[in-house]
């Protein structure tokens, strides 16, 4: 019998390097990144009663069980700001860094079918979380700055130069919450019970972060405690720089951006190889 010899144009190939980041193919594929950032906006309120308004509904409920539960009953201290606008501050960023970490945390598990069925890039699902949040995160500083033009006007707060920084801020925030996702949900494919620990962790993680109290509130002793969270630089910039008060510090900014991109390096390599072969382990 003679054999025929076939030639393919085509060649799928599973697996690719860790150290390969699929830059390129994430650009080719920027139309599927549009649809996945309009999906995870849509599906956020779709088929709620109030729809977009639970992106106010809960910085606003939030801020309200702050202002009566630590500022009225604990007293704690807001460097003599409104208590409205000091805990909306720490807020409207938190649930930027919380969310984008929460769903890109799932991203393989939530994601496996789709993934089995066809190839695109595996990067643009979280991507595209990041990106949907930052609608999100617009609508909830448009809230904010309801608040702070208010006060302002009241002469209540006064603003320093560094409120400039606070695009480089919601990019740190970003990249915390993308990297974090990234490791958590290629560690999740094998250990399931992990993702039962990330809505705790995080709940853990903002007591770490100055959401409800200054830094200047920390004891010496331990305020090294607080400044290794590389979020907290990222809260105190932004009230230095909208509110007039916390610390600022270009070297404690400079670390938190680091932190960010050794995390987000990291995240990426142990989600390139984790990709290859989720799907049996999912």
């Amino acid at each position: 019998m003679k054999k025929t010899t076939e030639e393919w144009t085509i060649e799928i190939t599973p697996e690719r390097g860790i150290f390969s980041i699929p830059v390129r193919e994430i650009f080719d594929y920027r139309d599927l990144l549009y649809l996945f950032v309009r999906r995870d906006f849509v599906a956020t309120y779709k088929q709620t009663v109030l729809g977009p308004l639970w992106f106010l509904i809960q910085p606003i409920l939030t801020t309200v069980m702050m202002v009566f539960v630590f500022g009225t009953i604990a007293g704690l201290s807001t460097d003599g700001l409104p208590k409205v606008l000091f805990y909306l501050s720490g807020v409207t960023l938190w649930f930027y860094f919380s969310s984008s970490l929460t769903k890109t945390s799932t991203t393989f598990t939530a994601n496996a079918r789709l993934f089995g069925k066809v190839y695109f890039p595996r990067l643009l699902v979280p991507i595209s979380v990041v990106i949907s949040n930052l609608v999100l995160l617009a609508i909830q500083v448009g809230l904010f700055l309801v608040f702070y033009v208010f006060y302002y006007l009241r002469g209540d707060v006064d603003p320093n130069p560094t409120i400039a920084l606070f695009p480089i801020l919601i990019l740190i925030l970003g990249m915390l919450g993308l990297a974090s996702g990234l490791v958590i949900s290629a560690l999740t494919t094998k250990y399931r019970d992990l993702s039962n620990l990330v809505s705790f962790g995080i709940q853990l993680l903002m007591y770490a972060t100055p959401i409800i109290y200054p830094v200047s509130t920390i004891p010496e002793k331990y305020r090294f405690i607080i400044e290794a969270n590389p979020i907290s630089a990222v809260i105190e910039t932004f009230r230095h720089g909208f509110l007039g008060v916390g610390e600022f510090s270009w070297l404690a900014l400079g670390y938190s951006f680091s932190f960010a991109c050794v995390l987000l390096l990291t995240g990426t390599l142990i989600f390139n190889k984790i990709e290859a072969t989720f799907m049996d382990t999912v």
